[in-house]
C-alpha cells in the first residue's frame, strides 16, 4: 500500500504536463468562437478547428494522466479503509461484500447519466433564453435602438446549474457509502468502494476518448463540407440555385444538364446529413468528455475519503456492529 501512494504521487507530480495539454483544446476552441463572432474569413475557422481537434487528443491524454491518479489515490484510501474497520480482504463469495460490489460498479454509470442530464436540461435553458433575448434584441433594432446582448443571462444560467443541478450527484457519491455501511456494515462499503474503483476507471476513460472522437468528427465533416462549398465557389457555382433548379427535373432525369445538377445537389445533402448526425454526436460528446468523464475522478476519491472518515463510526454502529 506504501508502494501504491507512492505511485500516486508521482503520477500527480505530472500534473504541470496534464493541465498544459488540457488547457490547449478549450483555449484553441475559444479562440476559433471569437473569430467566427468577429467575422473572420473562414480559412481561420478551419485553422482554429484544427488546432482544437488536436487539443482534443491531448486532453484525452491529460485526462488520462487524472484517472490513473484517481484510481491509484482510491486504492489507498481504500486500504486505509480496510486497515480502520479491521478487515483484510474484500472476498466477493461473501454476499453483502458481492451486493456491495455490484452497487459500487453501477455508480458511475448512475452518476455520469445525472451529470449529462443536468448538463442537457441547462442547455436547454440557456437555448430558451438566447432566443428570448434575440427577439428582444430584434424589437429593439426595429426601433433604431442599440441592442447589446445579455451575456450576463447565459453565464448566471450556466453558474446557478452547476450548482443546484450537482446537489443529486454529490449526494449520491456522499450517501452511498454512508447508507451501505449504516444499514450492511463495513463490509458492503468495502465491496461498494472496489467496484466504483474498477468501474470508474473504465467509465471515465472510455468518456473521455469517446466524447473526444465525436467532436473530432464534427471537425472533421464541417471541414469536408468548407472544402465542397470552396470547390464550388471557385467553379462560380451557387449551390442553393442548382438546388432549386434540381427540383424542377424529374427524378433520375437522364438529361445532361440534370446529371450535372444531381453531382453536386447530391454531394451537399449528403455532407449536411454527416454534419447533422455529427453535431448530435458531439451534442452527446462534449459533457461526456468535459463533464461526467472527469468528475468520475471525484467519485472514487469522494466517496473513498467518505468511507474513511465514517470507517470507525460505521464499524461501531451498523446493526450487526457492536452493542
Amino acid at each position: 500500500m506504501y508502494g501504491i501512494a507512492l505511485s500516486a504521487l508521482g503520477m500527480l507530480g505530472s500534473l504541470p504536463v496534464a493541465l498544459s495539454i488540457d488547457g490547449y483544446g478549450p483555449i484553441s476552441d475559444n479562440a476559433g468562437g471569437i473569430a467566427e463572432m468577429r467575422g473572420l474569413p473562414a480559412q481561420i475557422r478551419d485553422k482554429t478547428d484544427a488546432l482544437d481537434a488536436a487539443g482534443n487528443t491531448t486532453a484525452a491524454i491529460g485526462k488520462g494522466f487524472a484517472i490513473g491518479s484517481a484510481c491509484l489515490v482510491g486504492l489507498a484510501l481504500f486500504g486505509a479503509f480496510i486497515t480502520r474497520v479491521g478487515g483484510t480482504s474484500v472476498d466477493i463469495l461473501q454476499p453483502v461484500q458481492f451486493a456491495g460490489l455490484l452497487v459500487g460498479a453501477m455508480l458511475p454509470y448512475a452518476f455520469s447519466a445525472m451529470t449529462m442530464k443536468a448538463v442537457g436540461e441547462a442547455a436547454q435553458e440557456m437555448i430558451a433564453f438566447i432566443v428570448k433575448d434575440f427577439k428582444r434584441g430584434e424589437e429593439l433594432q426595429k426601433k433604431g435602438l442599440k441592442y447589446d446582448p445579455d451575456y450576463d443571462g447565459c453565464i448566471s444560467i450556466s453558474t446557478e446549474a452547476s450548482l443546484k443541478r450537482m446537489v443529486a450527484p454529490g449526494a449520491l457519491v456522499l450517501g452511498s457509502p454512508l447508507v451501505a455501511g449504516f444499514l450492511f456494515g463495513p463490509m458492503a462499503v468495502a465491496g461498494l468502494l472496489a467496484g466504483a474503483i474498477v468501474s470508474g476507471v473504465q467509465v471515465a476513460i472510455s468518456a473521455s476518448n469517446t466524447g473526444g472522437a465525436w467532436d473530432n468528427a464534427k471537425k472533421q465533416v464541417e471541414k469536408q463540407r468548407s472544402a465542397h462549398r470552396a470547390k464550388a465557389a471557385s467553379a462560380g457555382i451557387d449551390l442553393a440555385a442548382y438546388k432549386i433548379e434540381y427540383a424542377g427535373y424529374e427524378e433520375n432525369s437522364e438529361e445532361p444538364r440534370a446529371i450535372h445538377l444531381r453531382v453536386w445537389v447530391e454531394e451537399e445533402a449528403l455532407l449536411r446529413e454527416m454534419h447533422v448526425a455529427a453535431v448530435v454526436g458531439d451534442t452527446v460528446g462534449d459533457p461526456l468528455k468535459d463533464t461526467s468523464g472527469p468528475a468520475i475522478n471525484i467519485l472514487i476519491k469522494l466517496s473513498a475519503i467518505t468511507s474513511l472518515v465514517f470507517g470507525g463510526y460505521i464499524k461501531a454502529h451498523h446493526p450487526w456492529g457492536p452493542k
